[in-house]
This record gives structure tokens, C-alpha cells and sequence, in this order.
């Protein structure tokens, strides 16, 4: 199975018909439609209907017959094969395209290796694993440039965040 893009979260079942609360975390217009598939934690599931509902969707999977397999979904990621993400504009990446590149400063010193992204209300931070293993967040502000064919990301972050 190749590198896989988490496109919603379950909040909680909803109902007694196997309905669930979605939250949705892709910006693809359709992405979430009857009849698509995306992967949950037992394997494919079927999106048999939905509806919006309070800042959210509410799902039934074709695979989902009852409210004991929509609690079982509760907290569960759904996610999509990469090779299924839209393409993205010039300057934007996906966080698997990341992982595991150099991180430096503007003078070439490497502070470590990026990890993830960690989401915020304000901007996401880049997480940051330096060579003594510790994990140091970044502003995605502090990003000055990114080259992913170079395996190398330039952070110009303020004194005393690292």
C-alpha cells in the first residue's frame, strides 16, 4: 500500500441507521459523494448517502449497517491513496512529499529532519526532529523555501525558537 492522504475524521455516530459525523479535511469539491470510496480502519467503505449537518457531514457507508458499526468508526481516520490527491498549485505540498527532508537554516546549518504537520488554529507547524531527537515546531511562517527534488527545506525562524 503506497503513502496515504487522511481526507476526514469520524466525530461520532449519528442516529440509529449507521450515520456518522464526518469531519471533513480535503478541499476536493467532491471528494465526499455517493457512490465514492475511501479507506476507514477495516478496509474500503461506500459512501451510500449524505447530507450536511452543523459544519459537518453526515455519512452512511454502504458497509455501516447499524449504530454499534457507526460507534465502532468513532476517532477513525478516512483516508485516500496519494496517487488519488489532486494535483496542487506550485508552492504547495503535501506533507508525505516532506517527510524526512533536510531541514536547514538561511547559512546552511541543518537543524534536522521534517516529521509531520501539526495543525493550529492560527497556521500549522512544521515538526522538526533534530539530531538529538527532539521535536521543535516551526510556524510554517518561519518556511523561507522549500526544495523537494533537493531533499532540503530553509527556515529563517527568530531567535531562541530553536
Amino acid at each position: 500500500m503506497g503513502e496515504r492522504l487522511v481526507v476526514g475524521r469520524v466525530a461520532k455516530a449519528h442516529g440509529i441507521r449507521g450515520e456518522v459525523a464526518v469531519d471533513v479535511l480535503s478541499d476536493r469539491p467532491g471528494r465526499f459523494s455517493v457512490g465514492a470510496q475511501v479507506d476507514g480502519p477495516g478496509g474500503p467503505l461506500t459512501i451510500a448517502a449524505l447530507r450536511p449537518h452543523q459544519g459537518r457531514l453526515l455519512i452512511r457507508f454502504a458497509e455501516i449497517p447499524d449504530r454499534n458499526g457507526a460507534e465502532a468508526l468513532r476517532g477513525a481516520t478516512l483516508t485516500i491513496d496519494a496517487t488519488e490527491a489532486m494535483p496542487l498549485p506550485e508552492g504547495r505540498w503535501y506533507p508525505h512529499q516532506l517527510e524526512g527532508l533536510e531541514v536547514q537554516l538561511p547559512d546552511g546549518e541543518t537543524v534536522g529532519r521534517f516529521s509531520h504537520v501539526e495543525e493550529s488554529p492560527a497556521h500549522d507547524l512544521w515538526v522538526v526532529v533534530t539530531e538529538d531527537g527532539r521535536e521543535v515546531l516551526v510556524p510554517v511562517l518561519f518556511v523561507e523555501h522549500v526544495d523537494v527534488d533537493g531533499g532540503r527545506i530553509t527556515i529563517a525562524p527568530p531567535d531562541g525558537l530553536l
